[in-house]
């Protein structure tokens, strides 16, 4: 067995982002074929508990400390750490040990792993998502499994009781709203951007330094303009960030980077821009609603605007875990769609767009980016 799994981490090592999904995947394909009935419902049945008990490693800052002592931390020193009583904190590190998020080393003594320190990272969306999860069996149930269209009726709505769209809503609960930025921010941390793609020197070169070169529109905290600036530090034209002034109010000083409040159901206040960008933005809302925020685009655009569309195209087959989990996710929280690849031109075709191209730039989650003009400047 010591010899096989040396192998496998061989193959994991040599391996390109999509060979090492593909392994993975083939590998869980294994296991699952080995288990009993009684291995496969005890895995299933308990996934929801296994995420509760790394939310308490979190508020005991577990990861954390295992993940910066750079070696063992022995149950003693944790309980000093935490405050928690020995046995209690001895229960919950079992735990986590037996599911892979940390090491036990010996008796009491336990160090971080791969795992570890990709909990230690802030951003854990459990705090708002769980209790949508857990409705959604009845919600479906009850409203007869017909798809689900209304931003302010979705499991998140009968999960958390409460009338709001899941944007507001979580703008009322000021931590998970932190946690969501940063979630947004991380998610895909160390994996191809659209940057890796899309032909930016070719399509902004000679830009004025009075233009706007680059929209980030419903930008969060920066992320992207900042990634671009990083990018190519020699880009001519402002790059500008828009968001709500909920969300601004976290944005720390960005370089070289106008802040502007914005709400995309509003008209486009930056008129004339070469890039208008939207990441994770059209998936989060159902078609009529899409609509609304290219029409408030287009308006604005000049000439050789671009729409850029940062999104998931989801194959017709062979589709990826995560990007089925993300699919159920928009279910969930936002009445709302992963879309396919023929779903997206239909919706583009009738806000009135051209797809010129897209450009995709991850294997698991076919994370894309959609080059869109209106029709008339094709």
């Amino acid at each position: 067995m010591e010899a096989l799994s040396t192998e496998v981490k061989k193959l994991a090592h040599a391996a390109d982002e999509h060979g090492r999904k593909k392994l993975l995947n083939e590998l869980r394909d294994l296991a699952y074929s080995i288990e009993s009935p009684d291995d496969s419902v005890q895995r299933i049945m308990y996934q929801g508990l296994q995420i509760s008990v790394v939310r308490v490693g979190i508020d005991l800052k577990i990861f954390d400390t295992l993940a910066a002592s750079g070696g063992p931390s022995s149950l003693e020193d944790l309980v000093k750490e935490t405050g928690a009583a020995p046995v209690l904190l001895g229960r919950i590190l079992r735990h986590l040990a037996s599911t892979a998020a940390i090491v036990k080393t010996k008796k009491d003594e336990y160090a971080a792993n791969n795992v570890t320190k990709a909990l230690a990272k802030p951003g854990f969306h459990f705090d708002n998502m769980g209790p949508a999860y857990q409705a959604l069996p009845d919600f479906l149930a009850e409203t007869k499994y017909q798809d689900p269209t209304n931003v302010v009726n979705s499991p998140l709505q009968k999960g958390w009781k409460t009338d709001l769209p899941a944007f507001l809503w979580v703008q009322t609960r000021p931590e998970g709203f932190k946690h969501f930025n940063q979630w947004m921010m991380a998610q895909r941390e160390g994996m191809p951007t659209w940057l890796d793609v899309f032909p930016v020197k070719q399509d902004c070169a000679g830009m004025s330094p009075e233009r706007a070169v680059f929209v980030d529109v419903g930008g969060g905290l920066g992320h992207q303009c900042m990634s671009l600036r990083n990018h190519f530090p020699d880009l001519t034209g402002r790059v500008v960030l828009q968001d709500i002034p909920a969300t601004l109010e976290h944005v720390t000083s960005l370089e070289k980077v106008e802040i502007v409040a914005q709400d995309f159901f509003q008209p486009q206040a930056v008129k004339g821009a070469k890039l208008y960008y939207f990441r994770n933005i059209f998936h989060d809302y159902p078609d009529e609603k899409c609509r609304i925020i290219v029409e408030n685009t287009v308006e604005a655009m000049a000439k050789d605007s671009l729409i850029l569309i940062d999104d998931m195209v989801v194959p017709d087959s062979g589709v990826h875990w995560q990007a089925t989990n993300l699919d159920m996710q928009m279910l969930c929280s936002l009445a709302a769609i992963e879309r396919t690849r023929s779903q997206w031109y239909e919706l583009l075709e009738s806000a009135g767009l051209t797809i010129l191209k897209i450009h995709t730039y991850t294997i698991s989650l076919q994370d894309s980016v959609i080059v869109a003009v209106p029709k008339a400047t094709k």
